[in-house]
């Protein structure tokens, strides 16, 4: 993967995120640490927004690392009620086509790396508690 795919990938990651306000650390242009835990706010094209940054302040998505939880990291409980949730969809035929949706949609609100971004260098483990 180039490294224009591997940013493009971080920007739909961002973007499918945004209105669950993941943590990010935000880096200078210079890759110094800006901020080490702030939380996405919004985006602009390729420019985000955190709920830090300054009023006339303009980032470059690329300067943002979100914090994401591994797969490997899914609780029992979040796993059963993944479960329930496509079980639920797939009984219902006005939402079966939705399974995908609703599974991404959960993985999304959960903060986990279903894309694989931290094996990239794209996006950093959340510490334990991150979430709760």
């Amino acid at each position: 993967m180039t490294n224009k795919e591997k940013q493009q990938l971080l920007l739909k990651d961002l973007c499918a995120r945004l209105q669950y306000k993941p943590h990010c650390r935000v880096f200078k242009l210079n890759e110094d640490i800006k901020e080490n835990d702030d939380i996405l706010y919004g985006i602009i094209g390729d420019n985000v927004i955190t709920l830090k940054s300054d009023e006339d302040e303009c980032l470059m998505y690329y300067q943002i690392k979100p914090y994401l939880r591994s797969m490997s990291n899914m609780t029992e409980e979040e796993l059963n009620e993944l479960h329930n949730l496509l079980v639920e969809a797939a009984n219902d035929d006005n939402r079966i086509a939705l399974l995908f949706t609703i599974e991404l949609d959960y993985y999304n609100s959960h903060h986990l790396d279903y894309r694989g971004l931290i094996p990239m260098g794209l996006a950093l483990v959340a510490p334990e508690g991150m979430y709760n």
